[in-house]
Order: structure tokens, then sequence, then C-alpha cells
């Protein structure tokens, strides 16, 4: 038998299988290009080890049990991986000058026995074992995976054609490992140099079932930037895993950790990088934190300046409740980092508990809690209560007990800043008190709360004037004696620097709610969040998130399409 159709015939012939499976085996063989054993396992229609048993005793060849069978390492060293996978083979053990290569197809034998005679210079002997428990094996005894990885160097390098980058931004990247450049390494360099290069925030690497995808956030909008083979996903993940210190034998469970990419020019770029257990694989997404792009002027985060003088009051008060709110990727932190630049000082003591540091601020003393080895925010608030501290940032309040001790800081002479997920300024003493904070706490403690969103900023390379039916702005919530500031907006047009999109960038926008005596006396009789909102606007004079973009819309600096996608009709 020196082919696979021998084999199809034989099992038929044996009455193994049919004559109709045999024709389905081998259109499936066609469609996924293996061996011909392999589909007849994958369709169901034979067990590996009974074909492993059945080609045994067809070419009187003895059949080991590979589940327990201890493989001699010293065999292993003389076949890659990829010699291994290309042919479905495992060198099984060593003695003088031969090598017992277990065989799960024996259609090939004779050619594949005289190349491995000739690679290793030692006489090849052959045993058969079921095809599962040498895949198996392979994954056992290789784990690093890197020659697999070689195999599939020329797909990969197809699937980096899709990031247009810069040949001399990718070199500049200095790698752990040297320069000797496997497959995996270059990939993962380029995308990493793309992702620095193309004002993205996040980096979603997926493995699906039969796919897998790479998408970056690019302004908040997720964008497919590439798909690699399949085949180099586990790879591909195991070096991001590797480069954050992240376990690699640990695919059962969430995995936190950081990397640095460092550029001959000098400049750093940390990435935060999360793992989490999927159904076909591990997805990880990685967001870059880079401090050179971090903005702490506060003249320079988009405040109007009724807004900014309201922040200034509340961060410079000697005690109370600072509350940047907002969803997740909103901007956040910039504001809070903005506002920690302002207070430090020489003389004042400010010290941060964050999960995780995001940068590094000179000046400010930054504690990363651990939740799993029981460090919470909670406990590192107390432990500052005892360090003669000014100023207290929480990273997050997430949990009853930390804003228990936040607000219980913040009412005995220490000013706290921390954030909070909520949709807007009102809404969030609605949700403290849900939590468990007494409403004349959150209505004594509390300075000020500051909500944001980032949108879309139009793209100053094709911006262009755009005008919008007053019918239109209006529903937008634009007073009629307020049109006249809308007649000529702009919008771009689509190039190369926005990706045709029209929009580079984002810009942020605020809605700051004083606490004066009208809201307090609100929240202490158990006002509703429309009633508080209602009553910080027309009291207090606050500027809501739609009002915020609509002034960013007159301002030429955002789109009508932006303004309704970014926030709610005020409804007062």
């Amino acid at each position: 038998m020196g082919s696979r159709k021998g084999l199809g015939e034989l099992l038929v012939k044996e009455n193994l299988i049919e004559i109709k499976q045999l024709e389905e085996a081998r259109k499936e063989q066609k469609k996924s290009g293996g061996r011909l054993s392999s589909a007849l396992i994958r369709l169901g229609y034979v067990r590996d080890a009974e074909l492993a048993e059945f080609l045994g005793q067809q070419y009187n060849v003895q059949t080991i049990d590979l589940g327990s069978f201890d493989i001699d390492p010293n065999a292993i060293k003389m076949v890659s991986r990829q010699i291994c996978e290309k042919h479905s083979v495992i060198p099984v053990s060593k003695a003088g000058n031969s090598l017992v290569v277990a065989f799960s197809d024996l259609s090939n034998m004779i050619y594949i026995k005289d190349d491995l005679a000739i690679l290793t210079r030692h006489k090849i002997e052959v045993v058969v074992a079921a095809e599962t428990a040498i895949q198996n094996a392979i994954e056992r005894y290789y784990p690093d995976g890197s020659s697999k990885m070689e195999s599939v160097m020329s797909d990969l390098e197809d699937a980096e054609e899709s990031f247009v980058v810069n040949k001399a931004t990718i070199a500049e990247i200095v790698d752990e490992v040297g320069d000797d450049e496997g497959p995996i390494v270059k990939f993962v360099n380029m995308m990493l140099a793309e992702a620095i290069k193309s004002r993205t925030s996040d980096i979603h690497v997926e493995p699906y079932e039969k796919r897998f995808r790479i998408r970056f956030r690019i302004d908040g909008r997720l964008v497919e930037k590439v798909q690699p083979p399949p085949g180099a996903a586990n790879a591909i993940i195991s070096r991001l895993k590797i480069l954050s210190k992240l376990d690699i034998s640990e695919r059962r469970k969430p995995q936190d950790g950081r990397l640095k990419v460092r550029l001959r020019s000098g400049k750093e770029v940390d990435f935060r990088v999360n793992s989490t257990p999927v159904i076909f694989g591990e997805k990880v997404v990685l967001r870059l934190l880079d401090k050179s792009n971090l903005q702490v002027d506060l003249t320079k985060l988009g405040l109007e300046r009724s807004q900014m003088d309201v922040f200034l009051e509340g961060i410079n008060a000697p005690q109370g409740m600072v509350l940047i709110t907002g969803p997740t990727g909103s901007g956040k932190t910039t504001t809070i980092y903005s506002g920690l630049a302002e207070l430090n000082n020489p003389d004042t003591n400010v010290s941060t508990a964050e999960d995780p540091v995001e940068f590094n601020l000179d000046g400010i003393n930054q504690v990363q809690v651990n939740p799993q080895i029981g460090f919470t925010f909670a406990d590192a608030l107390r432990a500052f209560l005892r360090q003669d501290p000014e100023v207290i940032m929480v990273g997050e309040i997430r949990d009853l007990e930390t804003a228990q001790v936040a607000y219980k800081a913040a009412s005995t002479g220490h000013l706290v800043v921390s954030t909070l997920h909520t949709n807007d300024a009102s809404a969030t003493v609605a949700r403290l008190v849900d939590m468990g904070i007494e409403p004349y706490m959150v209505s004594e403690a509390t300075s000020l709360i500051l909500a944001q969103r980032l949108i879309r900023r139009v793209c100053n390379k094709c911006i262009a004037d755009h005008s919008v039916p007053d019918e239109v702005l209006i529903n937008l919530g634009v007073a009629e004696d307020k049109l006249g500031n809308f007649k000529i907006l702009k919008k771009g047009e689509g190039c190369e620097n926005c990706m045709g999109t029209g929009t580079a960038g984002r810009v942020a926008i605020f809605e700051v709610m004083p606490f004066n005596a009208q809201v307090r006396e609100a929240i202490i009789n158990g006002a509703t969040a429309l009633e508080l909102k209602r009553q910080a606007v027309l009291e207090a004079g606050m500027i809501t998130l739609r009002q915020s973009a609509l002034l960013k819309l007159s301002q030429g600096l955002t789109t009508v399409e932006e303004v309704l996608n970014g926030t709610l009709k005020d409804e007062l």
C-alpha cells in the first residue's frame, strides 16, 4: 500500500468504513489539505486508536500507547516540531545508532523514514500510534511552538502587509530577546509599532473557531486591522504573555500584566495587558499608556471657563470629595491626573491608590493595590490616613467599604479625589446612596461631581465648512435665539490622515455639578437624579453633557453625528 487511496480501500475491504464515508472523507481531505486518516477521524468514521491498530496489523508494525509512554528527551532533540507536525510523527526513544519514531499514518512511511534517516543520521525504527496521541505528545514535549510558527512564516508575512507601517519605525523597536527574530517576534513587534503610530488606545487580539483577528481601537472606534493565520494564534498570544510577565501555562483564568516598548529614539510606551479565557483560547487586550501623550495641563482639557472655575474651587478646597465619573475610556485618568498635577506642590502630601498605576507622577506617592493578596483600595486608604496626608486619590470607588472610608476621610479634613462609573453627574448621587452611603454624608462631604465623555474631533487635514438645517439643531437642543452661533459648522471630507472617516482624535465634553446650598438640600430631601439635574441647571447654571457637546459643535470641533452618538437629549 503506497498511497492514501490504498488506505481508504483497505478500510472499506475490512468493513471499517463504507464507500460513501470514504468519498465524504476524501472531500473533507481536499477541503482541509490534510491527510485522509485525519479526515476520517474528524468525521468520526474511525477512531484514531482503532486506525492505529489497523495500520499496525497491515504493516506488521508495533503499536504503542503514547499516553502511558515516557518519551526520551534526547530523542526529542533530534527532530524539530515542524517536521513532527508536518508528518504527524514523534521520536520516542534513542538507543545507539537507532531512533524509534511513532507514525500515525504509514501511507508515505518509506519516504518519510528515509528523510528522517538523512536528517538524524540514525537508523529509523517505525512504530505506530494514534494521531491524537501524537498531537498531544507534540504539545507536551515541544511547548514553545517556535518550529510550528516557522511553518506559517509566509502566511504571517502576508498578514504583515496589512499593517501599513514605515519599516524604519518597526526597526526602532528594541526587542528583549535580541536580534535573532522569528516570525512571531517580528509580527508582534510590527503590531505594537503600528498601534503606537496610529492613535490606537487598545489592541484586541481575538481567537475564534475558524479565524483569528486583531482589532485596534482608534479614536473610540474598533477597526479590524489584520487576520493572521489561525494556527499562529497560540504563539502570538504566548509571545504577548511572555513580554507581559504572565504565566503562559495558565489559560483557565484572567491575568493582568504590563509590558514596555522602548524605541531607540528613547521614547518608552507602556501597555497594560489583560488575558481572559474564551471558548476558543484566550483573548488579550492591550491598552496603550503613552506618557508623552498624557496631557496634565488643566487649561487644555477642554473645560469651559465657568466649568474650570468650579473644578478649581473643588480641588483647591482643604477637604471634601471630588468625583470624576464616566464610562471606561472616557478620559477620567487624564482629568484626575491633571487635577493632581495642579495640587502637586512641595508643601502638599499627595498619595494615590491605583489599580493599576497607569503613569508615574514625580512628587506623588503612588501605591499599586493588589486585591489578590488582600490589599484593597480600602486598605490603602486606611494606611494613607496614618501617613499625614493632605490629598488622597482613590483609583475607583467599587464597593461600600471603599466608599465609607473615602467619605470618612473627606469629612475629617482631607481632600479625596476618586472615580465612579455613572452616566452623568446627577446619577452619581443615586449610585452612592444605592451603595449604602447616607444622603446626609453625600450632601455634606461632596465638593463637586464632574462627568465626562470623549467624542470624535473633525479631522484638521480635510476640514470643510458645513451647514445644518435649523430643525436639526433645534431637535438637538439648541435654543432658537442661539441658532446664529451654528450657521457655519465644520465637517471632515475624508483623507489619508483620518482613513476616510472625516474625524481624527477626540475632544472631551464635561458636566460639572457644583454642590451649592440648593443642591445639598435637594439631596437630603431625597431628590431623584432628574430633579437634581434640573436644580443644578436652573439654579447653579450647570452645563450638561449635551450642552457641552453643542458648544464644541459651534466651535467647529465636532459634528452633529458625534453630538447624537455621544450624548442624550436633556429632559429638564
